[in-house]
């Protein structure tokens, strides 16, 4: 089963490498990757999606918490949230099928962002099946590169996930950065 993880973390060089090299010797496989600037300062957020049973991922968090740069664990795998992808896709179209591939851009709620003589670039967000399907029916006009983003979540509401999956009070910014040795896992 895949669970995602939202990992709060000091947005310092290196980080990156030491959440990803964990689960590397863990041996579970990274099934999308996503960091960004969070509302805090100093604090990045990244999500992570990996293909693990439920006392792999209880595991897995356990050994988060024990990263000194990691802040704060969420996985919201079971709490009601929202989750987006975004790709950018590059299709060789001139003549009639640019009309047939703007049609479908159309039919996919996604955008032109950029037209040469030769080709499109289409700018898509969606759940991943969404991406998938639309690339699919691109492939016939040819699809030049393509890139995308990975999984990005966030639960739904105001207040942030407890870990035994309960809604806890929304979090200020001091318990998102302050000291998580006090946790229990």
């Amino acid at each position: 089963m895949l669970h995602t993880f939202a990992i709060y973390v000091d947005n310092k060089p290196g980080v990156l490498n030491r959440v990803a090299s964990l689960f590397r010797r863990r041996a579970f496989n990274i099934e999308s990757l996503t960091v960004g600037h969070t509302e805090t300062k100093g604090i990045s957020r990244m999500t992570v999606v990996v293909d693990t049973d439920e006392y792999g991922a209880r595991r897995l968090e356990a050994h988060l918490y024990k990263l000194v740069p990691c802040r704060r664990v969420d996985n919201i795998t079971s709490s009601p949230s929202i989750s987006r992808d975004l790709a950018l896709i590059k299709v060789a179209a001139t003549g009639d099928a640019r009309t047939h591939v703007m049609q479908l851009v159309d039919v996919y709620r996604a955008r032109i962002v950029d037209v040469s003589p030769e080709s499109l670039v289409i700018e898509t967000t969606g759940t991943e099946d969404k991406i998938d399907s639309l690339v699919e029916v691109l492939r016939p006009y040819g699809v030049v590169e393509m890139v995308r983003t990975g999984r990005v979540s966030m639960a739904r509401g105001l207040a942030p996930i407890k870990r035994n999956g309960a809604r806890a009070q929304p979090a200020t910014a001091t318990e998102i950065s302050g000291d998580v040795s006090s946790c229990s896992v």
